[in-house]
């Protein structure tokens, strides 16, 4: 762990241009509390006055410009901050990095990819048992092939497709979800319970088979408007969702099972809704036993527009006042084997898991048990008293 977040490794969190973008994040300033930053050339600069909240700030109009525009004080430097983010190599008198949003609602879109939905289609049918996995791999290829991405969604195509299957005995909610009309959008994680940069990871010690999931995360205002982006890790439990689909809340939803950040990057002349679906993101987890996997996911492959997933999450019907994020799915689902043949790749204590784009820098987090990892006890209450108590609870105002 030392050496991974050794100095010359925190230069790759930031985007490959730098602070050229606007890049927006969140810290922990020991005896004041959670602070909005602006990620500056002059170093990390405390905008908290102006903009109490992220939820407040993506939802004005041009949050890139006010982001740049807004006086702050300068509270140290990237490289400082997340070095002092490391749970175990933390003093708690300086300041860290949280994840980069606070009361937006965690989303997240689910088998948007033609690959993981062709993974949960196998998870299902194994009913849990990694062991089953390839077998029933090599049965759902022979089936409905290993490439629908040029199938659209809710198309007559993907129709024809849906009757064959479901004549053949071969059709799965998780198709439905994948090439049918309506997309699958759930709510991750509580409000306020992610964890960002550098901080330690969970998934829940009864699994044994789970995996990360590399994700492009889109910020929404309050109005449905995408305003910007950042990288995300949906840990995922294979066993808990394959037993059944009435259990992805447990699949999903485990302390510190979220992970955003590093720093939202909100949309100027320099990054766009295009760059979005044009992100290549990268995946690598490094295991104390020596273990490596690699992988990517591009969103240009994905089978549902971000602003298609969108509509679909807010409107006349579902409305969110402070805003949304919302996890894009991604297409790489991990079955490298680990240690038996034909187990595929399951999570170990102490894996490091480095998820990056070129354009929205890398979030690197360590794996633990959940139980084992730190606790969530900062919640709603504990955050509308702090912010009261430091005067920046607006009345009247475009916050």
């Amino acid at each position: 762990m030392e050496a991974l977040f050794a100095n010359e490794r925190l230069s790759t969190i930031l985007p490959e241009d730098g602070v050229r973008g606007a890049l927006a994040g969140r810290v922990w300033r020991p005896g004041i509390g959670p602070s909005v930053v602006s990620i500056r050339d002059e170093g990390v600069m405390d905008i908290s006055a102006s903009y109490s909240t992220m939820s407040a700030l993506a939802a004005l109009d041009d949050p890139a410009r006010r982001l740049k525009t807004a006086p702050g004080d300068k509270i140290g430097t990237v490289e400082a901050i997340l070095a002092n983010t490391v749970p175990d190599r933390r003093d708690t008198a300086k300041p860290w990095f949280l994840a980069p949003v606070d009361l937006q609602v965690i989303k997240a879109a689910g088998v948007t990819f033609a690959v993981s939905m062709l993974e949960r289609v196998i998870e299902e049918r194994a009913r849990g048992d990694a062991g089953a996995a390839a077998a029933i791999r090599a049965e759902v290829n022979r089936l409905v092939g290993d490439d629908l991405s040029r199938l659209k969604p809710g198309s007559r195509e993907a129709m024809d497709l849906k009757a064959v299957l479901v004549a053949q005995g071969a059709w799965s909610q998780y198709l439905e979800v994948g090439i049918g009309p309506d997309a699958e959008v759930f709510t991750k994680a509580p409000t306020l319970s992610a964890i960002g940069p550098c901080m330690e990871a969970g998934y829940h010690p009864k699994s044994t088979w789970n995996n990360p999931e590399p994700e492009v995360v889109i910020v929404v205002s309050p109005e449905g408007k995408i305003v910007g982006a950042t990288l995300g890790n949906d840990v995922n439990l294979r066993d808990f969702e394959g037993r059944s689909a009435l259990l992805l809340s447990k699949a999903k939803d485990n302390n510190a099972s979220c992970a955003i950040g590093p720093f939202i990057r909100f949309f100027d002349d320099s990054f766009s809704l295009d760059d979005v679906r044009q992100t290549h993101v990268t995946l690598t987890v490094e295991g104390e036993d020596g273990f490596r996997l690699e992988g990517s996911s591009s969103i240009a492959k994905i089978s549902r527009d971000p602003e298609d997933l969108v509509a679909q999450t807010i409107g006349p019907n579902h409305q969110y006042p402070d805003g949304f994020v919302l996890f894009l799915g991604t297409m790489f689902a991990p079955t490298q084997d680990r240690d038996e043949p034909g187990l595929g790749f399951t999570h170990k204590p102490g894996d490091i898991v480095t998820i990056a784009a070129p354009k929205l820098g890398a979030l690197v987090n360590r794996m633990k048990q959940s139980s084992d990892c730190e606790p969530w006890t900062f919640g709603l209450v504990a955050f509308m008293t702090n912010l009261a108590q430091r005067g920046l609870i607006k009345v009247n105002s475009e916050q």
